[in-house]
């Protein structure tokens, strides 16, 4: 489930936000997919105490080992990005100003919190 969300514009690259994105998250491992593949990111992961299991860009000069087994979980992050889009507020993104969008993706959250629990 999501612990913390940024509402960046729409031209802004994902791999720029990862650093905000764990700042401070203390988590064994950093799952994330080859997008997120850049040093900076494995370095920021590595000072916070996580091992990075991010499959390497085929152009990579180092190709560097993750666990493909722990790496195929990745796939439930994904699911919930398939539930907070199935609410169509929130893949359209109705809401005119980001507190409004913003609040609606928190209750979305929310919602499938409850759920967990």
């Amino acid at each position: 489930m999501p612990i913390r969300v940024l509402v960046t514009a729409g031209t802004v690259a994902d791999c720029t936000q990862a650093g905000k994105l764990i700042e401070g998250l203390t988590a064994e491992n950093l799952l994330a997919d080859k997008g997120y593949d850049s040093d900076v990111i494995v370095e920021q992961a590595n000072q916070q105490g996580m091992k990075t299991q991010i499959p390497p860009r085929k152009n990579r000069k180092d190709q560097r080992d993750y666990d493909k087994e722990l790496y195929k979980l990745r796939h439930l992050v994904e699911n919930v990005f398939l539930h907070l889009k199935r609410w169509r507020g929130i893949a359209t993104r109705y809401a005119k100003c980001t507190a409004s969008f913003l609040a609606a993706v928190h209750i979305r959250c929310i919602a499938l919190w409850v759920t967990v629990l």
